[in-house]
């Protein structure tokens, strides 16, 4: 109980020590929910990026129906262009999680408008009904008659 303990401590410190929000050039797209960020900052001597997992948001993987489709959604809006990144968290694999904003749109919500992206079962209600109406409209990866939810995609696959 007490090593279970020492761990919640140590991630929230760790969180809490994260939360910082950053300006910077996305300069590669990985998939429709992860890119990497040069932050403005970044002196020679640090890592020279941060490979970020947006949050809220859900995207479908690229061997996935409509997953080439989502990153190249992703690359469209962030590719080389310049952004604010708001770090949240760090997931268990270490990486930063975070909301970006690119030419004063909010990407993470933006790729759930367009149906790019699932939003998060635990995201906010306007997240949800920015998803609800991406349903309803039939866009993205909505047009599909049952689109398979990643987490559910990632399950069946291992």
């Amino acid at each position: 109980m007490n090593r279970l303990l020492a761990c919640v401590l140590w991630l929230v410190c760790s969180v809490a020590a994260h939360a910082e929000t950053l300006t910077g050039t996305v300069i590669v797209v990985i998939d429709g929910d992860t890119l990497l960020f040069k932050p403005d900052t970044y002196s020679a001597a640090r890592r020279a990026f941060l490979k970020v997992r947006l949050v809220d948001i859900d995207a479908p993987e690229t061997d996935q129906p409509y997953g080439e489709a989502a990153t190249r959604v992703l690359k469209s809006l962030t590719l080389k262009q310049r952004g604010e990144l708001d770090i949240t968290a760090i997931d268990h694999y270490g990486r930063p999680l975070g909301r970006l904003a690119v030419h004063g749109v909010a990407v993470n919500a933006e790729l759930v408008r367009r149906g790019a992206a699932w939003a998060a079962t635990r995201s906010d209600a306007a997240m949800q009904q920015l998803q609800d109406q991406a349903r309803t409209a039939r866009a993205g990866l909505w047009h599909a008659r049952d689109p398979v939810p990643p987490w559910q995609w990632r399950r069946g696959r291992q």
